[in-house]
């Protein structure tokens, strides 16, 4: 059952908020438990929040009809030279999404995902990238929405989708 949500676009207020989003995005598997300050002091996945916003940065944050944040979808670019994990090429941003774990299966993170798509566009993005673990549900949606493996892992890949 997909539950009625509105989207707003991220604002720095909202960096606590990015910052639990990837908490729950790292943390997808239930026996997977990286503490908040875990994963807030690891480089690798820090930049994906630190000093948002940046001014390349965009995202969309989906609210309940209590206007209560519900999860978030949002875009970074990086360098070859600091790469994330789905990094394809410099001029390429990078996609997270998190949504809370009481909210997950009812297709928020599909709605965040082609809110945030439909933006990209809008805004001249034509390619995204994301890194996604094989085993997460969430790989079938982004085959669905239309990414393509462009590099494998071992327990990963690597996808691209192209905005129309």
């Amino acid at each position: 059952m997909t539950i009625p949500c509105a989207f707003r676009f991220t604002e720095a207020d909202d960096l606590d908020f990015l910052e639990n989003m990837l908490v729950e995005a790292v943390n997808w598997l239930p026996e997977r438990n990286l503490s908040r300050e875990r994963i807030l002091s690891d480089p690798e996945l820090a930049h994906y929040v630190v000093g948002w916003p940046r001014p390349d940065d965009l995202g969309v944050i989906a609210v309940g009809a209590d206007k209560q944040p519900l999860g978030a979808a949002w875009l970074r670019q990086f360098t070859a030279e600091d790469p994330g994990y789905g990094y394809v090429a410099d001029d390429v941003p990078e996609l997270t999404i998190g949504v809370l774990a009481e909210w997950r299966g009812r297709g928020i993170g599909r709605a965040l995902l082609r809110e945030l798509i439909r933006v990209a566009g809008k805004r001249g993005i034509s390619r995204v990238s994301l890194s996604v673990e094989r085993a997460n549900h969430a790989a079938m949606l982004y085959t669905d929405e239309g990414f393509t493996i462009v590099k494998q892992f071992e327990d990963s890949d690597t996808m691209l989708f192209k905005v129309k």
